[in-house]
């Protein structure tokens, strides 16, 4: 019996420089890796463990667009990040192997619809209204992980309309790239196709109609959007 309708091919990431592309598989995000961000959110930062939650590949959008104002919310904020791209399965890996199932790094923006998601986590529910829609899931072109090197010491910084809102360095990640792979292998098979965010710095604010935003990190390849207004 044939498939009632075809569904879409994986969103795909291109390669900087080259004509290789990333298909995108499951995205893991972390929440609150950096402790000024958790401070500005109202909590304190803590070393217990990562926070997950994930985005589905319906919410990637491509640096260089121009998106429409988020629906369903009067206050959509940016979040700047760096994105982990996995190129080899893994399962219980440890941290001292960790970064040899990274193919590249990227820029990413986790838009995140923060008054869904502060009702939400305050009934106790789950955050994905406020987390995974349509555009949520911004990535540049990735760079391969040999030309990047070790994520450690790299400056993080988003522009809003050429102001600096976002300003940082890895250095300041609680849970530091190996750590975050390891701790997510021991739930997941990570496997070719996977995307981590890995966390945004503090400053984290609201977007709005006409906004340009820019976001950079030491390395790779700047993210570019335009936010549109909302349908």
């Amino acid at each position: 019996m044939p498939d009632l309708f075809e569904l879409p091919p994986p969103p795909v990431i291109a390669m900087a420089d080259s004509e290789a592309k990333f298909p995108v598989g499951r995205i893991f995000c972390v929440g609150q890796n950096y402790a000024a961000h958790a401070r500005e959110l109202g909590f304190e930062p803590q070393r217990d463990a990562p926070i997950w939650f994930t985005k589905s590949p319906a919410a990637v959008c491509l640096s260089g667009s121009t998106i429409a104002y988020p629906p369903g919310t009067e206050n959509c904020h940016y979040e700047v990040e760096l994105v982990v791209a996995v190129g080899k399965q893994a399962f219980r890996i440890g941290v001292d192997d960790a970064l040899s199932v990274v193919i590249g790094y990227g820029v990413g923006l986790d838009l995140t619809r923060r008054d869904l998601q502060n009702k939400a986590r305050g009934q106790g529910h789950p955050w994905d209204t406020g987390k995974d829609f349509e555009n949520a899931a911004v990535l540049a072109p990735l760079t391969p992980a040999p030309e990047f090197g070790v994520p450690e010491r790299q400056g993080i910084t988003l522009t809003r309309n050429g102001t600096i809102k976002q300003q940082a360095s890895l250095t300041e990640l609680i849970w530091s790239v190996p750590e975050l792979i390891a701790d997510l292998s021991r739930m997941y098979h990570l496997a070719p196709g996977d995307l981590i965010f890995t966390g945004t710095p503090a400053g984290v604010g609201p977007i709005a109609p006409g906004d340009r935003l820019v976001g950079s990190i030491d390395g790779l390849t700047d993210l570019t959007l335009t936010i549109g207004e909302a349908e």
